[in-house]
């Protein structure tokens, strides 16, 4: 388990290689009235004897299985999430529709984030907006609207500590995923223009990365993690030199390596390729050649 780190009222939870997943990195923020927890992951999960009933708000960046994993540690917390998401928290088919899969995929999908994930429908589920604000006493949580992720995805900003959850903007050398039915390519891409404006002094990641302390790097590591956008787009005309089908470049494959064996991974290659390919045929740097066969121009 990784060392917690403390900025004043905050405290980063972090997870296992630092929430790699299906671990996560979350927040706890005491404040003088009120506590509050934000995405509670397994790594909150497996602390239960210490972290149970901690928060008196639990508030999520988005909704995903790994960011509600502890949630059923605060059965008595006031829930949070963007009104675009909330769907996905009060159930189960709620939760399946932001995934969008379709069977057979949803059917193990439904057993996986119970079995791995605890996931718990909580209909109480209360919206929130952009520019939400959560006050605790002494420190309050402000929420950014950055969709793209999912439709509801969110950064946080913890004041005045100047600490910004950045949810699953998560600097990762994966890169942005917007693989799901309820995610966009074009929302990330402007998503990740307004991240670099919030004034923080700490950034803090769900995935991977963890806790950045100073603005070069952050500002880096987001330039390197938004460049894999462009990345998969030259990766794709450069593959369709040739005319292919759409099974071929999901077979190809542009988000994951070869050996992943994942149920849903051609399910996210396809909704993934798709967009870059509306894009690509709009701006006519691709045709279709075929029924369902594409050709860079």
């Amino acid at each position: 388990m990784e060392t917690d780190r403390t900025f004043g009222t905050v405290t980063v939870l972090l997870g296992d290689k630092n929430g790699k997943y299906p671990h996560g990195n979350s927040i706890l923020v005491r404040g003088r009235d009120a506590s509050l927890m934000i995405d509670p992951s397994l790594a909150v999960a497996e602390r239960a004897d210490e972290l149970r009933d901690t928060a008196d708000v639990v508030v999520l960046s988005h909704v995903h299985e790994d960011h509600v994993a502890g949630l059923f540690l605060f059965p008595r917390a006031t829930v949070h999430a963007h009104r675009a998401d909330a769907p996905g928290l009060r159930s189960l088919d709620g939760l399946m529709d932001i995934y969008g899969y379709g069977e057979p995929l949803t059917s193990g999908m439904r057993s996986y984030v119970t079995d791995t994930f605890h996931f718990t429908a909580r209909p109480d589920t209360r919206d929130y907006d952009d520019g939400a604000r959560f006050d605790l006493g002494g420190v309050h949580v402000r929420s950014f609207h950055l969709p793209g992720h999912t439709r509801g995805h969110c950064a946080l900003l913890i004041e005045p500590e100047g600490v910004l959850f950045l949810g699953d903007i998560d600097l990762t050398g994966f890169g942005p995923y917007y693989g799901d039915a309820w995610s966009d390519l074009a929302d990330f891409e402007r998503s990740l223009q307004r991240v670099r404006d919030i004034p923080a002094r700490v950034w803090v990641s769900f995935h991977h990365v963890g806790v950045v302390e100073d603005y070069v790097t952050f500002a880096s590591k987001l330039d390197g993690f938004a460049g894999k956008i462009p990345a998969r787009e030259r990766a794709m005309v450069d593959c369709l030199r040739e005319p292919r089908t759409m099974d071929e470049l999901v077979a190809h494959r542009f988000l994951y390596p070869p050996h992943a064996k994942a149920a849903f991974i051609d399910a996210v290659e396809r909704r993934t390729i798709q967009q870059h390919l509306d894009r690509l045929v709009a701006g006519g740097r691709v045709v279709e050649v075929g029924p369902k066969q594409f050709r860079a121009v």
